[in-house]
């Protein structure tokens, strides 16, 4: 991609980045209730809890076929789409009348929200030049922060208001924000003539099929893809790992929940930052020290005693989580190709979903089977890999792969 001297984000910030925290701000309000509608329908403790991961295993599901339908029909008819399924599923949500039908709508959303963030990262490369990517992408997840942020207040406010339902009415009326919003989609400055970076703008059927690009992307899906799994599987181990050891120092739930959102404020506080040294220093200069700090953090976790360890070691997960935000989008970009980007995203996000799923799955079993700091510990361990993959196979300097005799071209600040 050619830079363009006058491009800024400002340029196309609302339009860009408003969807995302539209989105978070849905999925923030149903996801702390959604327990609470599995228990009011008789779920056990242990369904309902199951009924709250499918999210997870309705996107690792769809992945794919959101890859398929985003070449075929193009970003913008994508993700309204996926907004207008995810309000079926938020309904659906409301109306069920037992516990099936509840996870049935559950499903429905994890698999709405692959297409929304497919289509979404999709857009967004062929919006921006790749001196910005990192910078773009990185916002992109830290909007998508601030909307998961946000959401639970809104959904606490309503829910005040109607009960449970109030949480899913927040969640309706977001979506249908966003589909006004990307309903007047702009063709944005600088994109006319680059739909052919693997977006599916123009119609034309992909080049490769699934198992093309597993064949000839195989290397850099078992290298790099190996790494992007493990920190996924880290991030999703977080919200787990800190409130169960929060309880085991014998503090008190209500504190708990206090040090989780401070975590999470130096989460969204370095977001951009990160994104301008990905730019201007190279992918490696911010995909170890993410990884390492988030080892480091989850590894001196069992070693705390007290209110204020148990504070620094989540502030520090936050802040090695907050550097690396974008990170799985941004390598996953670099890494596709520009004849078939959607196709090769759609692969890359399965691969960073299976550590969703596995990891909160790797703890709970190393947890029963010795204790719970040896599982917290076993996640810690797999940053120190994760940090050995991006050392060893992320160049020092990143390169365009479309002007290959140009390497991090200064871009504007």
């Amino acid at each position: 991609m050619t830079a363009l001297p006058a491009f800024s984000l400002k340029q196309i910030a609302f339009p860009a980045f408003a969807p995302s925290v539209l989105y978070g701000v849905a999925e923030g309000a149903v996801m702390p209730v959604i327990v609470f509608s599995a228990r009011d329908l008789g779920a056990s403790p242990a369904l309902a809890g199951f009924i709250v991961t499918l999210v997870g295993i309705g996107s690792l599901l769809n992945n794919l076929p959101a890859a398929a339908l985003t070449t075929r029909f193009g970003e913008r008819r994508a993700m309204i789409a996926a907004a207008l399924v995810a309000v079926l599923g938020y309904a659906g949500c409301m109306l069920a009348g037992n516990v099936w039908l509840l996870g049935l709508a559950v499903l429905i959303q994890g698999m709405a929200g692959a297409v929304f963030i497919l289509a979404r990262q999709t857009w967004l490369i062929a919006a921006v030049p790749f001196s910005m990517r990192a910078r773009a992408l990185s916002t992109l997840a830290g909007s998508m922060r601030i909307g998961l942020f946000a959401g639970p207040f809104l959904g606490a406010l309503l829910v005040h208001v109607l009960g449970l339902s109030g949480a899913y009415t927040a969640a309706i009326l977001a979506m249908i924000a966003l589909i006004a919003i990307v309903w007047k989609l702009p063709e944005l400055p600088g994109t006319t003539g680059r739909r052919g970076h693997g977006t599916a703008t123009t119609g034309t059927p992909s080049s490769a099929g699934f198992m093309a690009l597993l064949r000839t992307h195989a290397r850099v899906l078992m290298t790099l893809g190996t790494g992007i799994m493990l920190i996924t599987a880290i991030r999703a181990s977080r919200p787990v790992a800190i409130p169960l050891w929060g309880d085991a120092l014998g503090i008190a739930p209500a504190a708990t929940s206090v040090v989780y959102g401070l975590g999470a404020l130096v989460d969204m506080a370095v977001f951009y930052p990160s994104g301008k040294v990905m730019d201007r220093h190279g992918r490696k200069a911010v995909a170890v020290p993410c990884a390492l700090i988030m080892a480091l953090a989850l590894i001196l976790t069992p070693w705390t005693t007290g209110y204020a360890g148990f504070l620094a070691v989540t502030l520090l997960l936050g802040f090695g989580n907050g550097i690396g935000s974008g990170i799985v989008m941004t390598l996953g970009a670099d890494a596709s190709p520009t004849a078939d980007r959607t196709r090769f995203l759609g692969i890359w996000r399965t691969i960073a979903d299976l550590g969703v799923t596995g990891g909160p799955l790797l703890l709970s079993a190393v947890t029963a089977a010795l204790s719970l700091a040896a599982g917290i510990t076993t996640i810690g361990g797999l940053g120190l890999v994760a940090a050995l993959i991006f050392w060893s196979r992320l160049p020092s300097k990143t390169v365009d792969p479309e002007n290959s005799g140009t390497s991090n071209p200064p871009s504007p600040p």
